[in-house]
């Protein structure tokens, strides 16, 4: 049983920053692949940025290269999500997700995530 548990989400104006931790209850955290998506309303959940269990392989979506980093701390089973310029579009619940690592960053498919929190980005 993997449980994901996200936080650091809030109102930022744009063009500020916000930190999302993900803290993952794995005993072998370090066989995993993390990533975040997020999902806006009335659109469909996509993907934002991956790690691989190392660290040392990353993917990011177009929309947020150069303005959001994915790292990891597995001494302290955690995944985060620096977003820096933050846009109005940036506004959506943001998950996090786990996969054990095979190699593919970002893996084809996540089948454990956290719940979720809520990222507003105001113009």
């Amino acid at each position: 049983q993997v449980e994901l548990v996200e936080s650091g989400g809030g109102l930022v104006e744009a063009g500020g920053s916000l930190t999302l931790s993900c803290t993952a209850s794995i005993r072998t955290f370090s066989s995993y692949a993390m990533g975040w998506f997020r999902q806006a309303p009335g659109k469909e959940r996509e993907f934002v940025a991956a790690i691989s269990w190392s660290g040392g392989r990353l993917s990011y979506a177009d929309s947020v290269k150069g303005r959001f980093t994915i790292s990891r701390d597995n001494g302290k089973n955690t995944v985060y999500l620096e977003m820096n310029s933050l846009k109005p579009e940036d506004t959506a619940v943001y998950y996090c997700a786990a996969e054990l690592d095979i190699a593919t960053i970002p893996p084809p498919g996540f089948s454990s995530w956290g719940q979720g929190t809520q990222v507003t980005v105001s113009s």
